[in-house]
């Protein structure tokens, strides 16, 4: 079913862009004809070897193509300055017109494609395909950023708190109505002294979440401290706890304070390595399950 998907949107995807036409973007030149093109305007400058690896091409057909563009007069090859035994590719001035032709067609297609899609839609379309190059390129440890708050990211984490604890742990919808009101708390007494939540985002999507709030004036709470199960393994957890400590301590809080459940062995494995102790802990089933609230604490 995954083979047929992606099979299915490679067909979809190729149609879309165009891929098969004889006139890639109304140019005179087919994909791969265009593709090399492109590569050479951008570089300025390349030898055939850096070319192959690039685009992954035989290297027989990318010597055909380049006979064929340079019999066009758009490109010229000359001995390189550093080894003598290499030829230095690079487009002519008909070469950087055919380029610069290209560049704008191909733009002006994307943007007309982009017009035609609602503006959320488009972010959601950009972040999907930077997800598809980034797991693809087998870059799963990319980049994580870590930043305030804005509109639309306390839905997000109600929503995600409640999709993956009912997911990986069996809880209710009381967990995701109890997180609720912690984030519409902490947004109607927002007080940016003393109160903080960092977002953690991954290739333009939400991939985290930790609160600091206060509880007293001495003492703050760390709340809603969530990894997206994408973004696990890569530390981001502990990155988010040690940005609240610091926060907490900057602020001249004494303590930070917590509540968690005993069954969350990687959340209470990062509390511990971040120099909390548990304190007490107590039976429920606010969530529809039996479970142990645990309240740690850390001095400051």
């Amino acid at each position: 079913m995954r083979v047929d998907a992606v099979r299915s949107f490679n067909r979809f995807y190729t149609r879309r862009i165009g891929a098969l036409r004889a006139d890639f973007v109304g140019s005179p030149y087919p994909l791969p004809e265009a593709r090399l093109l492109y590569e050479l305007g951008r570089r300025r400058r390349c030898t055939a070897t850096e070319l192959r690896a690039e685009l992954d091409l035989d290297a027989g057909y990318l010597s055909r193509m380049l006979g064929a563009l340079g019999r066009r007069g758009l490109v010229r090859a000359g001995r390189s300055s550093e080894d003598a035994r290499a030829r230095v590719l690079s487009l002519t001035a008909r070469g950087r017109e055919a380029f610069a032709l290209l560049d704008r067609r191909s733009r002006d297609e994307v943007s007309a494609m982009l017009r035609g899609i609602a503006a959320p839609d488009r972010d959601r379309l950009v972040g999907a395909m930077r997800t598809v190059q980034s797991l693809l390129n087998n870059e799963r440890r990319s980049e994580v950023l870590l930043r305030a708050h804005r509109p639309g990211d306390m839905g997000w984490v109600v929503q995600a708190h409640g999709e993956l604890y009912a997911r990986e742990y069996g809880w209710d919808e009381r967990f995701e109505a109890l997180v609720a009101e912690i984030v519409a708390k902490f947004v109607t007494g927002f007080d940016a002294r003393r109160s903080r939540c960092w977002i953690a985002e991954r290739d333009g999507e939400r991939a985290g979440s930790v609160f600091v709030v206060p509880e007293s004036k001495s003492v703050a709470k760390l709340r809603l401290l969530l990894v997206d199960p994408r973004a696990r393994g890569c530390g981001l957890g502990t990155r988010l706890v040690r940005e609240a400590i610091d926060f907490a301590r900057a602020r001249g809080y004494r303590r930070l304070v917590l509540w968690t459940q005993s069954n969350l062995a990687a959340a209470r494995a990062i509390y511990r390595a971040c120099g909390f102790e548990l304190r007490k802990s107590e039976p429920h089933a606010a969530f529809g399950v039996k479970l142990t609230g645990e309240y740690w604490e850390k001095r400051l």
